[in-house]
């Protein structure tokens, strides 16, 4: 064997091996772990955890919540477009005006068949509305200018003040409540508790403007004697007696 002679005044070089591929890429993995976990870190120590929210922070691995950091803004969240709204609001149905007649007691009514309702001014101001009944096909309510006269607490009303004997099919006598008198010839707007469901709703009276127990008082309470009733819109031709 030959003996290799080494001078000790010279080094020996040392030739590093070259890192196979799975060396380097443990060893990226753990630089990439060291990186994320510092990070961890960083964001445990700093205040507002409570807002963080997850983001992504190093490729490859899984999300990190870091926290909103004071001081800096906070990333917003696109909002998702809705579509344009398509419902509607009713509208709501214009009062109507008041009716150009004279009254010596600043209160004017309005009956509107079509609306089934009727509307108080006083002094050129609405103060009431009221769902009504007024007279059936049969028996029509005349449109026109009333006024209001006579006023009953209570009373029977009978269908022989307009020619119909009260024994016969379509005879009636009932007792009736607030009644106040609009015509010589048997028309009152009064308390009718037994039309309420048609009130606002149709006609079913023999020619009366029904209303509900409390309108009825109302109206008895309220309306002075000479008080004009106009009627609008019935089938009832036109009324012309006072």
């Amino acid at each position: 064997m030959r003996e290799i002679l080494i001078d000790p005044k010279v080094r020996p070089v040392l030739t590093r091996k070259a890192p196979t591929s799975r060396t380097a890429g443990r060893r990226s993995t753990r630089r990439l772990a060291g990186v994320a976990a510092g990070v961890l870190t960083m964001a445990l120590a700093l205040p507002g955890v409570a807002n963080a929210a997850p983001v992504t922070v190093i490729p490859g691995l899984p999300p990190v919540e870091i926290p909103n950091i004071p001081g800096l803004p906070t990333p917003s969240t696109p909002e998702t477009p809705q579509p344009p709204s398509t419902s509607k609001t009713p509208e709501k149905p214009a009062e109507p005006a008041m009716p150009n007649v004279k009254t010596s007691t600043g209160y004017v009514a309005l009956a509107d068949d079509k609306a089934h309702t009727i509307w108080w001014w006083k002094d050129g101001e609405i103060v009431k509305k009221m769902p009504i009944s007024m007279g059936s096909d049969k028996y029509p309510t005349p449109n026109g200018v009333y006024h209001t006269k006579e006023k009953y607490r209570d009373m029977y009303m009978d269908s022989s003040t307009y020619g119909v004997p009260v024994d016969s099919a379509e005879g009636y006598r009932t007792y009736v409540e607030y009644a106040t008198r609009m015509s010589w010839d048997g028309i009152f707007i009064h308390a009718a508790p037994w039309s309420v469901e048609q009130q606002g709703v149709s006609n079913v009276s023999h020619g009366c403007i029904n209303v509900s127990t409390e309108n009825g008082k109302w109206v008895y309470d309220n309306i002075p004697r000479g008080t004009p009733i106009v009627v609008r819109g019935t089938i009832g031709g036109q009324y012309t007696g006072d």
